[in-house]
């Protein structure tokens, strides 16, 4: 009897894990915003072109076909050429290059400065925040594009001075961001149970507190890549930009500004491109601030 009872007695039943993640339900969400997915294809298409441009069936940009300054779109130039002859199409795709680096290398100079920056002073409070704080304040007070036109004319005019100018200028925003995250985090029980095991700050600041700060993070990162292409272009625009003959976006429209009544399409199509990545950017960003955002469970 007892061999019998001990038989029909019911299994413990587990019921199966629901969750599946900050990131992971952070992705499904973005998967459903279709202006965000939008913006996402577009700038896939304009990575992809900046990469493969040199294997793409395009003219030289550099190369001047003779007769044809100022061509309007046609078969053979299938959008137009420059006041030199040059192929518009094969300088707009080479100028995305400069456009979407100026956006990575510039943005990863500012996520270098503003995470150590704001990680130390968010983490350690007192005299060391004041200082940090202070010293951003300075960084603060100046205009942006005045900045980095000055740092640009006082260092020369070349595509790492850009990275460097729009880096050094614009990394204060992120600071006040990751200083603001880590006050909030410190004071966690995870935090505290990581400094009663003895963790050092370098460790606890790496390895607990930056990343559940991190989708605000990539959020204002996201947001920073528009501006830092615009600001490429308007340096190129003023003449502090890329060196002729080197193609960019910026120093398209400033060329073709000359004759922007009889040849518009010199304009008319680097800022479109401009408008078109920025608006990508902006969608893609507007995407993963809802997606990251916790509150949101939809």
């Amino acid at each position: 009897m007892a061999a019998g009872r001990l038989a029909v007695e019911p299994a413990i039943y587990v019921p199966p894990r629901t969750s599946r993640g900050l990131w992971r339900d952070a992705w499904r969400r973005l998967l459903r915003n279709k202006l965000a997915m939008a913006g996402l294809v577009v700038i896939g298409c304009m990575l992809l072109i900046a990469l493969v441009a040199d294997l793409l069936p395009l003219p030289d940009p550099t190369f001047q076909f003779p007769n044809s300054s100022y061509a309007r779109p046609s078969a053979a130039h299938w959008l137009g050429a420059d006041e030199l002859g040059r192929d518009l199409l094969s300088r707009l795709v080479h100028g995305a290059r400069v456009s979407l680096s100026v956006a990575v290398f510039a943005q990863s100079i500012i996520l270098a400065i503003g995470l150590s920056v704001g990680g130390i002073a968010g983490y350690f409070g007192s005299r060391i925040d004041n200082w940090l704080m202070r010293f951003t304040d300075v960084f603060y007070a100046f205009p942006d594009l005045l900045f980095v036109i000055i740092i640009t004319a006082a260092l020369g005019a070349s595509l790492t001075n850009i990275f460097l100018a729009i880096g050094l200028v614009n990394w204060t925003d992120l600071a006040r961001l990751v200083r603001g995250q880590l006050l909030t985090l410190r004071e966690r029980d995870f935090v505290s149970a990581a400094r009663s095991l003895g963790a050092p700050a370098p460790r606890i600041i790496v390895n607990h507190l930056l990343p559940n700060a991190a989708g605000p993070v990539i959020v204002r990162l996201t947001y920073g890549i528009p501006q830092a292409i615009f600001t490429e272009a308007v340096l190129s625009f003023i003449g502090l930009g890329v060196r002729p003959p080197q193609a960019s976006w910026g120093t398209m429209i400033q060329q073709g500004n000359q004759a922007i009544f009889s040849a518009p399409h010199l304009v008319l199509f680097p800022a479109i491109a401009i408008a078109l990545t920025m608006l990508a950017f902006n969608f893609l960003g507007d995407g993963m601030r809802d997606a990251l955002d916790p509150q949101n469970t939809r």
